[in-house]
């Protein structure tokens, strides 16, 4: 098995992208990551998107892209894994790379978001349908009872709660491409319109129009197209139950522990080694739960830890520097390569004003449905 790296990243803004459809908005990323890659032919393509049939109306997005991008004639795909599609395509480059199928992949993910008027009904197809969705339980709703259970078993104040998309808003101020890039206070978290008891407008991650892209190469190449590649160093998969009720236990996501134990066991590496993360925290209390699985904090304590500044610059790990799915945005096809896009930059030195130092290893975490799949990266500068 070879060697692979990321030599190339591109990404567009995040927001509400009111003048670019789901192809403008693909091309645009894909085109500035093959620049960045100084690459002007692929060998394949694999687009990450959960839903483009139901937010765009256009399914057959890996043909699509690979003519809109000028590169008709390559291998291509679209891969669906809820909010996890875009780990999960970069996932299955990875394996065409290391297996010595094809030397030069682009990795693109996409969603299309605001076009559509229920978008809660598209979200929701990433929960169980018969015993949830028709019952009328949203992602917020199944979320709210994950932090019910861990706020009472673990006595989690509400103010503690908060301070999980505080920090997140304060990292995306230095992201030109966030989607919400200011701060918010206490006080603006507590007093917004609640969506599902615990959880309140600002502990939600906002509906999201975007694209992201990378290149991978084997390593043994990287350095013909970039001095500073990043090597994938572990990588890890897995899959959980996807209604909540066959859950074992509201406060643990099984899948995010399985697919951290077996990218740390591939990586030769353990949650002290890496300086900072991109996480999937879909809201406030999926931020807490991940830092558990992932083996930063003991199961009950993440939340305490954050609220302490453990989980910003100067303390234990630095988690999501971008500004998370919470201030950066969810288009959430292209939310994973998004996170191995900042994973990139900050082990390239290329982060700017949120810019980490003395980098070890950088990890990013991509999850699906209520912890139904989980994609771990565990990422070094070469």
């Amino acid at each position: 098995m070879r060697e692979v790296a990321i030599i190339g990243v591109g990404l567009t803004k995040f927001g509400e992208l009111w003048d670019q459809n789901i192809r403008d908005m693909f091309a645009e990323a894909a085109l500035k990551a093959m620049a960045d890659a100084k690459v002007d032919k692929i060998d394949s393509l694999y687009v990450g998107a959960m839903s483009g049939g139901l937010y765009a109306y256009q399914e057959h997005l890996g043909s699509l892209m690979a003519d809109y991008i000028g590169q008709a004639g390559v291998p291509a795909a679209r891969v669906e894994s809820a909010c996890s599609s875009g780990a999960q395509a970069a996932r299955m480059a990875y394996y065409e790379i290391a297996s010595g199928a094809s030397d030069i992949v682009l990795v693109g993910g996409v969603e299309k978001m605001w076009d559509v008027d229920d978008g809660t009904f598209v979200l929701a197809t990433a929960a169980d349908q018969e015993y949830e969705a028709y019952n009328g339980v949203t992602f917020p709703g199944l979320y709210a009872m994950m932090a019910q259970v861990y706020m009472q078993r673990y006595g989690l104040t509400r103010e503690e709660l908060a301070a999980v998309p505080i920090k997140s808003h304060k990292h995306a101020v230095h992201n030109p491409y966030a989607q919400y890039p200011f701060e918010i206070d206490l006080k603006a978290v507590l007093s917004a319109a609640p969506v599902a008891d615990p959880l309140r407008l600002l502990d939600c991650s906002p509906i999201t129009d975007g694209a992201a892209a990378i290149i991978m190469a084997p390593l043994e190449i990287a350095k013909n197209f970039t001095d500073k590649p990043v090597k994938i160093k572990g990588i890890g998969a897995a899959t959980g139950p996807i209604a909540l009720h066959d859950h074992k236990d509201l406060t643990r996501l099984d899948a995010v522990r399985l697919s951290a134990e077996r990218a740390y066991k591939a990586a030769g590496a353990s949650p002290s080694d890496i300086s900072f993360v991109e996480v999937h925290d879909c809201f406030s209390i999926a931020e807490i739960l991940v830092a558990e699985e992932l083996g930063f904090f003991d199961y009950g304590t993440a939340g305490k830890a954050i609220a302490e500044g453990q989980a910003t610059y100067g303390g234990k790990v630095v988690i999501n520097p971008s500004g998370g799915l919470k201030a950066k945005g969810h288009p959430v096809g292209a939310t994973g390569v998004a996170q191995l896009i900042e994973a990139t930059l900050q082990l390239q030195g290329r982060a700017g004003k949120r810019q980490i130092e003395n980098i070890k290893l950088g990890m990013t975490q991509n999850m699906g449905g209520s912890g139904g799949s989980s994609v771990v990266n565990i990422l070094e500068a070469i």
